[in-house]
């Protein structure tokens, strides 16, 4: 089954992105298009989760944009990596564990280019570097299409996270690529591309 891939290069506005998702959804669901991977970056941006609650929200003059996603509320800003998908598993096999796990091995495999070590734990979704949180992960499913996506924290600005409880946690215990090495990196687009391909085309 193949994946088509988008990557934006510019900020893509976190509402427009979820439109053309969910009509990616949709097309897929009439079997008019098939399984979606898009790579970009948001603007500054705080989303809340199902299971997202007044009391994340330490400073309440920031806007809050409600998701169908699972987890509490969190940021996207730029220099963090946010990759959606649409994956059509009653094509593949269908197992949301065994999607989360290739997701979460995805960006695993990504940070050890970086050389970071990282592990994912499956009391507490998302991927961790030590005690520290540096991608989150939120799956929604409909009619076995699984989507929606995961980012990564590369070289964003961490102080926005202190407006926040990101994910439930102390905002010190989020970090970054550039937070872990101290080093910029730019142009991570092929590499993220090339091993979530590798991994999803496994379920």
């Amino acid at each position: 089954m193949s994946i088509e891939v988008k990557i934006s290069n510019e900020l893509i506005p976190y509402r427009k992105a979820m439109d053309a998702l969910q009509k990616r959804v949709e097309a897929i669901k009439s079997g008019k298009e098939s399984d979606f991977l898009w790579i970009l970056e948001h603007p500054t941006t705080f989303t809340g989760g199902i299971r997202s609650h007044d009391k994340d929200i330490l400073d309440k003059t920031i806007n809050v944009i409600s998701t169908d996603r699972g987890g509490k509320v969190t940021l996207h800003n730029p220099g963090q990596k946010v990759i959606y998908f649409a994956i059509d598993l009653n094509k593949r096999t269908k197992d949301i564990r065994k999607l989360i796990n290739s997701i979460e091995k995805s960006i695993i495999d990504f940070l050890k280019i970086h050389k970071i070590v990282a592990v994912s734990d499956k009391k507490n979704i998302g991927i961790w570097v030590g005690r520290k949180k540096i991608a989150a992960i939120g799956v929604r499913v409909s009619r076995w299409i699984a989507y929606h996506g995961c980012s990564i924290n590369i070289n964003n600005n961490l102080k926005n996270y202190k407006k926040i409880i990101p994910c439930g946690l102390d905002s010190n215990n989020i970090t970054s690529i550039y937070n872990e090495k101290n080093i910029l990196i730019k142009n991570v687009n092929n590499d993220l591309k090339e091993i979530f391909l590798k991994n999803l085309n496994k379920i």
